[in-house]
């Protein structure tokens, strides 16, 4: 039995007194590890809690805890008026687990095996010290109803039904959140889909995912807008397409460049933001909705039409889907609901015909089984009491006069620069920059004056001298300091 006071306990036990854990958790949690790893052999008598309380300089009751613990856990059995000994049953099942003499006080830095990196998913991390961040079009969550949102969920939490709503969960998500869906995309989008054409997400993202993973195949073509968003085609590309950029102009992607791909080779899949396309802002003309759908028909890809900002008009006059004139099956129609909502409270949804919304299921029943019922009821009254509808109409009047205000601030300062069109809806500008501005180093120099520019705004090539500038999520106040840094560093 090895001797309590020989073993160097003061050298794996480490406290940090400025760590959320407690302090018994962290010395019950290295004492594990010490005994798995075989620094304590089994059987071993630790110290009394006294001695060993006053070599890690700690009071006497801590350490009883730690021992408490340890004994919960059945690492240690403690026995009256005799001590606390190592369990011998514990080391002997884990002792062929014991690899590494080791530190205790870090977990491996590099794994033992090697692995496929890709480079294709690295981000760039937010600088520390930046005081104001652009994005791509993101809504205020300043502007969010926080405690209304808050007091709903509750109330639902509180209701005699809640626990049954838990029983009658069944894979195809929340019934009752789905039919208001239905009924709320038919009356704002010209649709005609029931509930059981829908399939709630818990994002957009993982809307794209889920389709692509199911209809798309190694090799597979698939068309997008050029330029187009970064998102979607790392998604496609994990998938295994091969994409195909088409050129956009003012009246969205080229139809006649997209038929003539069709005519060289098989293809699988176009991917649209017709809407506001991303990140150029342009709407698809309708004129060329109707061409997409004939050539889809003809040549049979599938149209994914991304509307992710829909909600978000600033003109009278509303463009509908091509999924609202679609009769053949062709269009796979996805989006946001709730973007004015606060994060927690968004959904992504997927609208298709029956027999794929039964097959992107089964992708999601392994990927995400649960789904969040209480939330997904509480958003199912936001649209039957109608708050979604003066909700979402009183953050556009708010986001309209960004829009306005932000186009203003670029027309007065930074005309010589750059180019733009006031887009008739969503959250976002498309500018047009010199095209001697280095963008890069431009958004270096703001993050240095505390304005981080995100490499993902900004689109540089021989061609294209752009950046997506959201504005939705700027006051006046800070949308003035942001143009305010841009000016100093394109002179």
């Amino acid at each position: 039995m090895a001797s309590p006071v020989l073993t160097p306990y003061h050298s794996f036990i480490q406290i940090d007194r400025q760590a959320p854990t407690a302090v018994y958790l962290q010395i019950a949690r290295q004492l594990m590890h010490a005994i798995q790893r075989g620094f304590i052999a089994g059987g071993t008598k630790l110290p009394g809690s006294r001695q060993l309380a006053a070599l890690l300089n700690i009071h006497r009751n801590t350490l009883v805890a730690a021992y408490n613990e340890l004994d919960v856990q059945g690492w240690v059995e403690i026995l009256p008026n005799q001590g606390t000994f190592v369990r011998d049953n514990w080391v002997q099942k884990t002792s062929r687990l014991v690899t590494s003499k080791g530190p205790l006080q870090s977990s491996p830095q590099l794994t033992g095996y090697d692995f496929q990196r890709d480079a294709l998913l690295d981000s760039v991390e937010k600088p520390a010290n930046v005081s104001l961040a652009c994005n791509d079009g993101l809504p205020d969550i300043r502007l969010s109803s926080f405690k209304d949102l808050n007091r709903g969920y509750a109330a639902v939490l509180k209701r005699a039904n809640s626990e049954r709503k838990l029983h009658t969960l069944n894979q195809h998500g929340n019934q009752y959140f789905k039919r208001q869906l239905s009924n709320y995309l038919n009356l704002t989008r010209g649709l005609y889909i029931g509930a059981q054409q829908i399939l709630v997400t818990r994002s957009a993202e993982l809307s794209l995912y889920l389709v692509a993973q199911t209809l798309l195949r190694q090799g597979d073509h698939v068309i997008i807008g050029n330029p187009s968003y970064y998102t979607a085609n790392m998604i496609f590309q994990k998938a295994g397409a091969i994409m195909l950029p088409v050129a956009m102009d003012g009246d969205g992607i080229d139809v006649d460049q997209i038929e003539i791909l069709c005519k060289r080779q098989p293809i699988r899949m176009l991917y649209l933001t017709p809407h506001h396309h991303y990140p150029t802002t342009v709407t698809l003309s309708a004129g060329r909705r109707i061409q997409l759908l004939q050539l889809a028909n003809r040549y049979g890809f599938i149209i994914l039409e991304d509307d992710f900002d829909y909600e978000y008009h600033y003109s009278p006059v509303k463009i509908v889907p091509l999924a609202s004139v679609d009769d053949q099956g062709m269009v796979v129609y996805m989006g946001s609901f709730g973007r004015s909502l606060a994060p927690g409270f968004r959904r992504g949804f997927i609208l298709a015909p029956e027999n794929l919304i039964v097959e992107l299921g089964k992708l999601q029943q392994i990927m995400d089984p649960q789904t969040d019922v209480f939330m997904e009821h509480v958003l199912g009254e936001l649209i039957e009491e109608g708050e979604i509808h003066r909700f979402t109409k009183k953050n556009t009047l708010i986001y309209q006069g960004r829009r306005d205000h932000m186009a203003g601030l670029l027309s007065a300062q930074l005309a010589h620069v750059v180019e733009f069109t006031i887009p008739q809806g969503g959250l976002a500008l498309w500018i047009n920059w010199r095209s001697d501005i280095n963008l890069l180093r431009l958004s270096r120099n703001c993050a240095q004056q505390g304005l981080y520019l995100p490499q993902n705004l900004l689109y540089q090539t021989q061609d294209i001298t752009g950046m997506r500038l959201g504005f939705a999520h700027l006051d006046f106040e800070e949308q003035a300091v942001v143009v305010a840094q841009l000016r100093k560093f394109c002179q």
